[in-house]
């Protein structure tokens, strides 16, 4: 008998197309347009595998995913949602997802996730985690890939190594790995390492005893002391000189320091999380970075994608910081007009998001009218702003250009995934996520939509 699975989703098309593709790989298949139609059937029979939508009537996929933990813990569960954010996402993971799949996905991946699941590959079983403040913001592709990789590792306590530009978020990320980590509820240490005096930041990790140097008249703990049970984040990793790698391998190595004048071996139990604007593996053929560390430090990798390679996400950016401006000079909050947003998100952001942040303090504090244009925005800026050109094609031009003097490959396949992702989504957004009327104004079938999974 083939496996059952079950697809939980009130959107109609969905449960369609999806149920095709089941049923062509011999699976069989049920459908549900409600989770109170789920917990009935449920009573008389159980799946072998289940797709569960997020976002229904009077009862979320997530409160069902929760419930069905608790009850069947061993079912593997494939979420699905049109609203890709990092509080559901790791939600899910941490409530048993198997995977989070955004809306529109790839079909053959969903088949192949089923398969995977019902040969026993093992599940996410995470304990729960709280929704908290200060959590990231975007709903772009790449935003959504970062929630997932964050979800993904909130069981773990794995050293990760961030990369990214300057002002990309780098400690926002570390700060979001921690929360969403078994150590939550221990402390978070950040150090700049490119802030303090190479003579000193020995002292800051791992502190030094009384006497161990001219100036130090009393013992001092070091972060790495500081951050026991919890997380060390080392900023700007890249700028630690070469005598202090050696130091900091060790420790990694073997959980042990001594304080700077000590004797007493000390360990601490301590996840580092890394970050740095600059390329290591070419600072490691420099000779400047030692290739050992770099391997213990970089268990995980995450790139941070610039926020010019975000602008999906800077109108919800710009109108967040907007607001929080508002709270913190205690003025009334200001909105950006439709061609200032457009002028926006097309701009290079060299600063990146802390650049955006800053310009929209500068503009509450500054600007008398509450509604913000595009001229109030480039005498800040201090530059003339282009809005995108009426022919599409001059920003395709435009973007190829820098692709090929970057010396990027294969940017044919790209920009034609790029056209139809935002072409797709731009057409769900108008029709509220109804694929079906997406499909009619795009000129596509529905199961085109589907099989289509942004970059």
């Amino acid at each position: 008998m083939s496996a059952q699975i079950w697809v939980l989703d009130d959107d109609r098309s969905i449960r369609l197309v999806l149920s095709r593709a089941l049923k062509a790989a011999d699976f069989g298949v049920r459908e549900f347009e409600s989770a109170a139609d789920f917990k009935s059937a449920l009573e008389h029979a159980m799946p072998d595998a289940l797709f569960l939508d997020v976002r229904m009537p009077n009862e979320d996929g997530l409160s069902v995913l929760k419930g069905l933990k608790r009850t069947h813990p061993e079912l593997p569960v494939v979420v699905m949602s049109a609203y890709a954010d990092l509080q559901s996402t790791v939600r899910a993971f941490s409530d048993g997802a198997l995977e989070f799949l955004a809306k529109p996905f790839d079909l053959n991946e969903a088949v192949r996730l089923v398969g995977r699941a019902l040969e026993r590959e093992q599940a996410f079983s995470l304990s729960e985690l709280s929704p908290t403040r200060g959590e990231l913001i975007g709903e772009s592709p790449a935003m959504a890939q970062l929630y997932r990789t964050i979800g993904r590792l909130s069981r773990s306590s794995l050293n990760v190594l961030i990369l990214g530009e300057t002002g990309t978020g780098k400690e926002l990320i570390a700060r979001a790995l921690h929360r969403h980590s078994p150590r939550a509820n221990a402390p978070l240490v950040a150090i700049n390492t490119a802030a303090i005096p190479s003579e000193l930041l020995e002292s800051e990790l791992f502190g030094h005893e009384r006497g161990a140097f001219t100036g130090a008249q009393t013992r001092r703990i070091g972060r790495f002391e500081q951050a026991h049970g919890g997380t060390l984040f080392l900023d700007e990793i890249g700028d630690m000189p070469l005598s202090l790698q050696t130091r900091l391998l060790r420790v990694l190595a073997s959980n042990e320091f001594y304080r700077v004048g000590g004797n007493e071996a000390l360990s601490a139990d301590v996840r580092v999380i890394a970050a740095t604007h600059q390329d290591l593996r070419q600072k490691v053929l420099d000779g400047s970075f030692r290739a050992d560390l770099l391997h213990r430090l970089e268990v995980v990798r995450i790139d941070l994608p610039s926020l010019h390679e975000r602008r999906a996400d800077v109108g919800l950016l710009a109108q967040h910081f907007l607001r929080a401006a508002a709270l913190e000079l205690k003025l009334d909050e200001k909105h950006f007009d439709p061609a200032a947003i457009n002028a926006l998100e097309n701009y290079r952001w060299p600063g990146n998001v802390r650049e955006l942040e800053n310009l929209c303090r500068r503009l509450t504090a500054l600007k008398p009218t509450q509604r913000l244009d595009l001229s109030d925005v480039e005498s800040e800026l201090g530059i003339r702003l282009n809005a995108p050109p009426a022919d599409w094609t001059g920003a395709l031009e435009s973007w190829a250009s820098d692709s090929l003097k970057r010396g990027d490959n294969q940017i044919m396949q790209r920009a034609i995934d790029q056209l139809h992702a935002t072409l797709i989504n731009c057409a769900l957004a108008h029709t509220d996520g109804h694929v079906q009327q997406a499909a009619k104004a795009l000129g596509i079938g529905r199961n085109t939509i589907t099989r289509k999974r942004a970059p």
